[in-house]
């Protein structure tokens, strides 16, 4: 069976992130096509840059119209938020609406995505390599990013060609199966601040 399900994509701005990179990268996953399955729905963002990084993003943001849903943290930085409820993590908005969280850590972002992401598209943006190899490896995504946008999940950009939908299912064979139908491809892509356009 092939499920193509819902697209809560995530981008996480580590602590050790570039901030003009994250703020290109995190607009382009919003804003370029805000219905598509691909786009960012959650940003999560260290605590440790959260009062820098957030009010200028969420400008960026205001400017073109995308309403933000936060954690009390993230409310506390943008008076113009609004407060998320339950059903704000974890929602496919398909839409300019984005759900805002600051975490403490970046174990916190991965259990946040393993809990509220539809194991879609999830990204990192950071300057430290090992934790780009650490969230590579641990966040469960048919696609996982560092350093460039959730948009970059599309069969054309991945060099694959047309595409039918992006299958966030692990069992994918019908009929006779040999061994490679028993396997399942995660993608993983760096990047250095890279967005669609």
């Amino acid at each position: 069976m092939l499920k193509h399900y819902k697209g809560v994509c995530h981008v996480y701005v580590d602590k050790w992130a570039d901030l003009n990179m994250a703020k290109e990268v995190c607009f382009n996953s919003k804003v370029h096509r805000p219905g598509v399955c691909n786009a960012m729905e959650g940003m999560l963002v260290h605590r440790d840059i959260a009062d820098k990084f957030l009010p200028l993003m969420a400008e960026s943001f205001k400017d073109a119209g995308v309403e933000l849903r936060g954690c009390e943290r993230t409310c506390q930085l943008v008076p113009f938020a609004k407060a998320a409820t339950d059903e704000d993590w974890g929602k496919e908005f398909l839409d300019l609406v984005l759900a805002v969280k600051v975490v403490d850590s970046m174990d916190e972002a991965m259990d946040y995505i393993a809990r509220y992401g539809s194991n879609h598209t999830d990204a990192i943006v950071t300057r430290d390599y090992a934790r780009a190899r650490r969230f590579l490896s641990e966040v469960d995504a048919s696609l996982v990013i560092v350093n460039a946008s959730t948009r970059f999940n599309d069969g054309g950009e991945l060099g694959l060609g047309a595409e039918i939908g992006i299958s966030t299912s692990k069992l994918h064979a019908y009929g006779p199966m040999g061994l490679e139908e028993l396997t399942t491809t995660k993608f993983i892509a760096f990047g250095d601040g890279q967005i669609r356009s």
